[in-house]
């Protein structure tokens, strides 16, 4: 199942908006420092021949296994995101520029837990499967039947990261999926199987990499327009889970 998100509710204000830490485009003649990740996600040059079916999207192609569904998430009419939901529990995953010469999953990690302790929020590294990852508890609204007064609820979360050559992965896992191993096994998965294309184009580092909706939407949908190429304020809307529900 493909779902089309609006984009009303998804602008960033000003103040979330991260700067990109090096303003010149890297040069894709030259190879990358970053080592390839040997068990996924992938880089499109070292994906195995597993015999998974992926959904393309362009830059990234996300296997779905049966159960799973997947929306696309678009913002102004440009596919920024791919979240995979798993009953009550999701996995938001974004694909990003980064430099040839390191990775940028430390330093962004640094910037989301700064802005969540800046808002009542809490995070703290730990270990997992792709490495070390940020366990976190992010404000969240009230429910509807909250009593008068309550002030925000803090919800768990992870923010997975994966430097890989020239690019960077982030997943957001949110719902039981945050706390509960076995419930977090599949989407786990799915996230290790995800292959990226980064492509030949010189680009920024933290410009988002361009996405597309896959042909199964577009046989049933509308298409979409060319993509935008966004900058990395997308590394500071991670808090913001209210978008995958």
């Amino acid at each position: 199942m493909f779902r089309r998100r609006g984009s009303a509710d998804e602008q960033p204000d000003d103040d979330d908006v991260v700067e990109a830490s090096e303003d010149e485009f890297e040069d894709s003649s030259e190879e990358s420092a970053v080592s390839v990740t040997t068990q996924g996600p992938w880089d499109a040059d070292d994906a195995p021949d597993d015999g998974l079916q992926r959904v393309d999207l362009g830059a990234l192609l996300v296997p779905v296994d049966e159960g799973l569904e997947m929306r696309v998430d678009v913002q102004d009419q440009t596919v920024v995101a791919a979240t995979l939901v798993d009953g009550n529990s999701a996995l938001q995953v974004h694909a990003f520029a980064a430099p040839r010469s390191a990775g940028i999953w430390g330093e962004v990690r640094g910037e989301i837990a700064a802005s969540l302790r800046e808002t009542g929020g809490h995070a703290e590294d730990a270990e997992g499967p792709f490495g070390v990852e940020l366990r976190a508890r992010v404000p969240a609204a009230p429910a509807e039947n909250a009593p008068p007064g309550q002030g925000p609820m803090l919800q768990p979360t992870r923010f997975l990261g994966v430097d890989g050559p020239r690019w960077f992965l982030r997943g957001l896992l949110t719902g039981p999926a945050a706390t509960d191993p076995q419930q977090a096994r599949r989407l786990l998965e799915a996230f290790r199987g995800t292959v990226v294309v980064r492509g030949a184009d010189a680009m920024a580092p933290r410009d988002m990499l361009p996405l597309r909706l896959p042909k199964e939407a577009l046989a049933v949908g509308p298409e979409a327009t060319e993509p935008a190429r966004p900058g990395l304020e997308m590394l500071e809307r991670g808090p913001e889970i209210t978008e995958t529900r």
